[in-house]
């Protein structure tokens, strides 16, 4: 119950927080495309996921409960899979083929790169 509990508060701030950054950057930049608050916080996600694997991966204690708290809960809530996939579609939909291309490869890539990155920083800080 206590480890639901965790993912439960973690998740919720994590959503509330993702609705927010995702909400300023995309008033910041007035781009009639809503992608770049969705892309930041997957890429800032990612990386901070990064960060906190490379963090556990050096740590001789495996702190099982902010890992629920922080990597399932409140990444899982601040990530966004569903509205990357629904906007992409939506890319299709109104045939912006190009944007389509770089939005979804480049949010893969950069993702995956920026977990890299949160790992590897994490390594050399040692």
């Amino acid at each position: 119950m206590k480890s639901a509990l965790l993912v439960f508060l973690g998740g919720g701030l994590g959503s509330l927080v993702r609705y927010w950054v995702a909400l300023f950057v995309n008033q910041q930049l007035d781009s009639k495309l809503n992608l770049y608050g969705t892309l930041t916080v997957n890429i800032v996600g990612s990386l901070l996921i990064g960060l906190l694997m490379g963090w556990l991966l050096k740590s001789e204690t495996p702190y099982p409960n902010l890992q629920l708290l922080v990597i399932v809960g409140f990444c899982g809530g601040f990530t966004t899979f569903s509205t990357f996939s629904a906007e992409n579609l939506d890319l299709l939909k109104n045939n912006f083929y190009i944007e389509f291309l770089l939005y979804g490869l480049g949010s893969l890539l950069l993702g995956i790169l920026a977990v890299f990155l949160g790992v590897l920083i994490m390594r050399i800080k040692t």
